[in-house]
């Protein structure tokens, strides 16, 4: 996978005894955060509500992410490695043009049906509540739909070289359509909690795709 998408992340905290089995490591409390934040946003996780949620000392994590913004980053930080791993990851291991361009809308819908977040797609839920507020988290949120938006448009572009899609198909434009199905879908399985909404999106991508 492209280092774009994953970073290596810091390692777990040292220390052992019994204390250092009882609690959680950095992954649990990662994933612990970003499920807190798709409940309440992103904007109101903070060290001491995140300590309170799993029963452990504010100092512990403190002395691991110093602040809250420091640890909305992280949180951020690991959706995002995340939805590599289950969306990026099984495209590009997908044949390159129209084959990757169906795998990354396909583990998307299962990214979502899995219910990896109690609020569908973490990073879709954050583009809406951070979008309006300028600043490092914001600024994450970017990197992160620019780089998706860039990897969409590259997969239909190969297509189109490779002669799977039309030679006057705009990548920018069908990368912007593909990507309003996966968030349209997104936000309807998350207000109805219907797996046909998810199978309908599906339908939708092999027509547009001429599948």
């Amino acid at each position: 996978m492209s280092d774009a998408w994953v970073d290596g992340g810091a390692a777990g905290p040292g220390g052992g005894g019994q204390r250092a089995r009882r609690e959680p490591g950095r992954e649990a409390i990662l994933h612990a955060a970003a499920t807190l934040a798709a409940a309440d946003g992103l904007e109101r996780l903070s060290v001491g509500s995140l300590a309170t949620a799993l029963g452990i000392p504010k100092s512990r994590l403190s002395a691991q992410f110093g602040s809250k913004q420091q640890l909305q980053l992280a949180t951020v930080q690991e959706a995002a490695r995340i939805f590599a791993e289950e969306v990026v990851a099984p495209a590009l291991a997908a044949a390159p043009g129209l084959g990757q361009l169906t795998a990354v809308c396909e583990a998307f819908f299962a990214h979502v049906e899995q219910r990896t977040s109690p609020g569908g797609c973490f990073m879709a839920g954050a583009a809406l509540e951070l979008g309006n507020r300028p600043g490092p988290l914001r600024g994450l949120i970017d990197e992160f739909q620019a780089r998706f938006g860039a990897l969409l448009r590259g997969f239909v572009a190969t297509a189109v070289k490779q002669h799977e899609l039309p030679a006057d198909e705009n990548p920018d434009r069908l990368a912007f359509e593909l990507n309003g199905i996966m968030l349209a879908a997104d936000t309807n399985f998350v207000l109805h909690d219907d797996p046909a909404v998810l199978d309908l999106a599906r339908q939708i991508v092999h027509q547009r795709l001429g599948g």
